[in-house]
């Protein structure tokens, strides 16, 4: 088979571009396609292949141009201009094995035009002198943070793709992505525009021809899994990893569709330019930087000091941990060097300065290339040092973070606000937790291909996850509960059924409850242990049914997970349905105040005054009350947190949720990028929210009611800022001001009286004790009897 036949006509430009998700490099192709669309009488396609990640895969886009209509149903094999925005993934993939001869090849990359030939792999040498390519090079992402754009380097590359493709006039191409950039950002005001302007004008200055030279270099690519990988990821995930899927046969699957967990570990993106270094010699072991991270990338831990034998030489750690119940222990900071994508957040959280310099921190961010190798060594270190008896770690937001995750590395966006409240329910509950999950952005990092977050601790225990659909996660998390329920039932009964041949003392500490803190659950899977021991010495259809079934006398931690979409709208009447049983159910909304998965339209969580689709003026109706609602029933545990802001209030509310018998709901207040601000904010902008009153914290616990207590507790004091200067550093809601100040000034008003409205009918609710009623007597005390 000759590999390079192609059937595609000379007159066809076409160009291929490799991007990271979420960088803009497929949003500036779609608008290169519409500027020479619109400029000549081209015919254009354009054909984007990326995963389900919020952000962080690879992006590949395949357009054409022509001077007749173009039916290709394929991918471009041989392109004549290819352009690598993600210099990552020129480390991890063949992907100038695209370019044709004589092609143009633009590399987005910062290291300098002189070192560049010697710096590229050689398989990338090979490609670029045997078949004659032109090389050239641009540092986007520095043009780009020079000119206020962030990350967003697609301004900057698209320039130069119509500075080098010759598909229009150069003068006039520039002109055509400024007026598209005046048309796309101009809603958002003219600083973005006069940003994204002066990028363009600077971009071909920075943009240089590198030589090439002649093939010399030793680097080979990164093995797209590493050595430790099991044998399914080694076969069938690696392929997907480096592109070539489409290659497995059907006979690679597994044939019952079951696909193996915790395989993100695997991964190793390596997408962030910087990465956060810890500074032992500042660290005050506040485990802030490991709370909040949104992806497990970075970690804390204590182990036994001797367990440091053996460690790299760039691994630090604290000889005493300063947690009393720590005593004897060391502590560390780690980063997983290849899995942060340098959200910054820990950065941000971090208290400890230095007292002469404040602008030192215990943790900050340095390039990842002076530290990515010492790092790794550091890591794999790190997964290697066994992990202490996690009974002896407190279960307090202080030391919560100390122990192992079992969500890591998901393929959600840099900063997410949702994905950290996942990762602290696996450290609290994860050893025996389940989790039904709503189609939405949680779903799709949860459960993507090839490569899942959900993991599981060192001795195999870890979350059971499904999915069903949008609309039913309620019913379908019920229907889970029911039928865990008719499992442990079913092990009581068989545990009844044998006990006159069981250990007396066995058989009675497995009847009794089991409490759900940890200590209980240590002792009652001890006890579990002791029964399969016993059972084994018994042999029958029956002990084996109960030896099967044993793990069910161990609660089981269930949790239905969605976003705000599923819970306030297209969900609630399921939701409603869950709330109104007696039910063991914990409910977790990850509230982002729009439907964030589908591109950001507006929900019934969506606040007075914010722009979003279907409320592009800014939506003029409050935010629906979803936890006043739920605690109408009066059985069912409420809470409204928010961990960035504080998570000893949200850690606690986790725990007295899954304390409650009965049905739960927690509303997680969660950052996301449709809110138009720089995530690395984040914990400054929920804090703002609370202070405004837009955002309340606050549990309600019916069992405070026994106890004499009013049954909720509000556990902020808002209005402490002007609700205009909390609405001023989101775009959804200054968009409104920039098109219609009188609007804007009507909302922020209208929203500012209904957060004070809430907050008076919570504190006049948080004063209200309800009567307790006792049944236990046996009538009226002090009657004397007469009707």
């Amino acid at each position: 088979v000759d590999e390079d036949w192609d059937i595609e006509a000379d007159d066809v430009t076409r160009a291929v571009f490799y991007g990271l998700g979420a960088d803009g490099t497929v949003s500036s192709n779609k608008a290169a396609i519409r500027i020479i669309g619109d400029a000549t009488d081209r015919w254009c396609q354009g054909h984007f292949v990326y995963d389900s990640k919020k952000s962080g895969s690879t992006t590949v886009s395949h357009l054409r141009f022509g001077p007749r209509p173009i039916r290709a149903t394929y991918q471009i094999r041989r392109a004549g201009f290819v352009a690598v925005h993600d210099p990552g993934v020129l480390e991890r993939r063949d992907v100038l094995e695209v370019a044709a001869p004589g092609a143009t090849v633009l590399l987005n990359t910062p290291v300098p035009p002189d070192q560049l030939w010697a710096s590229l792999p050689r398989v990338a040498q090979e490609v670029l002198a045997g078949r004659g390519c032109r090389l050239f090079a641009i540092d986007a992402a520095a043009v780009a943070q020079a000119h206020g754009l962030g990350r967003r380097i697609n301004t900057v590359m698209s320039t130069c793709f119509f500075a080098l493709s010759g598909v229009l006039p150069r003068d006039e191409a520039i002109e055509r992505v400024k007026a598209s950039v005046q048309a796309t950002w101009g809603k958002r005001g003219p600083e973005i525009v006069r940003r994204n302007t002066e990028a363009i004008d600077a971009t071909l200055v920075e943009l240089h021809e590198v030589a090439v030279g002649e093939v010399g270099s030793a680097r080979a690519l990164r093995p797209a899994v590493g050595d430790d990988a099991p044998d399914f990821v080694a076969r069938v995930t690696r392929l997907m990893l480096e592109g070539h899927g489409d290659q497995l046969p059907v006979s690679a699957f597994p044939p019952d569709g079951t696909w193996p967990s915790g395989t993100s570990r695997y991964e190793k993106r390596a997408i962030a330019s910087e990465i956060p270094i810890w500074d032992a010699d500042l660290c005050i072991q506040c485990n802030k930087c490991s709370m909040i991270c949104p992806h497990a990338a970075i970690r804390t831990k204590v182990f036994d000091p001797a367990d440091a034998a053996g460690a790299p030489d760039g691994f630090r750690s604290v000889p005493e941990a300063h947690t009393k119940a720590l005593d004897g222990l060391s502590y560390v900071v780690q980063v997983a060097p290849d899995d942060c994508t340098g959200c910054t957040l820990c950065v941000e959280v971090c208290p400890a300065k230095d007292r002469t310099q404040p602008k030192r921190k215990a943790i900050a961010m340095s390039p990842a290339a002076e530290h990515r190798d010492v790092e790794r060594a550091n890591w794999s270190f790190f997964e290697q040092v066994p992990d202490v008896d996690l009974a002896r770690i407190p279960d307090l937001a202080r030391t919560v973070p100390l122990l192992p995750p079992m969500f890591e590395f998901s393929g959600a966006c840099a900063g997410c606000g949702e994905t950290p409240y996942l990762r602290l329910l696996t450290q609290l509950f994860g050893d025996r937790m389940v989790v039904a999950n709503a189609t939405g952005c949680s779903s799709i990092y949860g459960g993507n291909l090839p490569t899942t977050p959900w993991s599981t601790r060192g001795d195999g225990r870890g979350p059971a996850w499904s999915n069903s659909l949008f609309e039913d996660d309620a019913e379908f998390g019920y229907g889970m509960r029911l039928g865990l329920d008719g499992l442990a039932e079913r092990a009581g009964a068989l545990l009844d059924r044998l006990a006159a041949d069981l250990p007396p003392e066995l058989v009675a500490s497995l009847v009794e409850p089991c409490a759900t803190d940890p200590a209980s659950i240590t002792t009652r899977r001890e006890a579990v242990a002791a029964l399969r021991v016993a059972l084994a010495e018994q042999p029958s259809d029956d002990a084996d049914e109960l030896a099967a079934l044993a793990d069910h006398l161990v609660p089981r931690s269930l949790w239905i997970v969605g976003g705000d979409g599923w819970a306030y709208d297209i969900g609630f009447g399921g939701l409603d349905h869950v709330l109104a049983s007696h039910l063991d159910v914990n409910i977790l909304v990850l509230d982002t105040e729009v439907y964030s998965n589908t591109g950001g339209q507006a929900s019934k969580a969506t606040p007075i005054g914010a722009v979003a689709k279907f409320a592009s003026a800014g939506k003029a109706t409050a935010k629906k009350d979803l936890g006043l609602l739920a605690m109408t029933y009066g059985h069912v545990y409420v809470a409204s947190i928010g961990l960035q802001a504080n998570p000893h209030q949200a850690t606690k509310a986790f725990q007295e949720a899954e304390a409650h018998p009965g049905p739960s709901l927690i509303i997680a207040h969660s950052p996301c990028i449709a809110h138009g601000y720089d995530l690395a904010h984040a914990p400054a902008q929920q804090r703002r929210a609370i202070d405004a009153g837009a955002w309340p914290l606050y549990r309600y616990d019916p069992r405070r009611i026994a106890a004499g207590e009013p049954p909720l507790h509000v556990d902020a004091d808002p209005m402490k800022l002007p609700m205009r200067a909390y609405l001023r550093e989101e775009a959804r809601f200054r968009m409104v001001e920039l098109r219609d100040p009188e609007r804007f000034d009507e909302l922020a008003t209208a929203a500012e009286d209904h957060a004070a409205d809430r907050h008076a009918l919570y504190e006049q609710l948080a004063q209200i004790r309800l009567p307790r009623h006792d049944h236990d007597g046996d009538g009226d005390e002090g009657g004397d009897g007469d009707g």
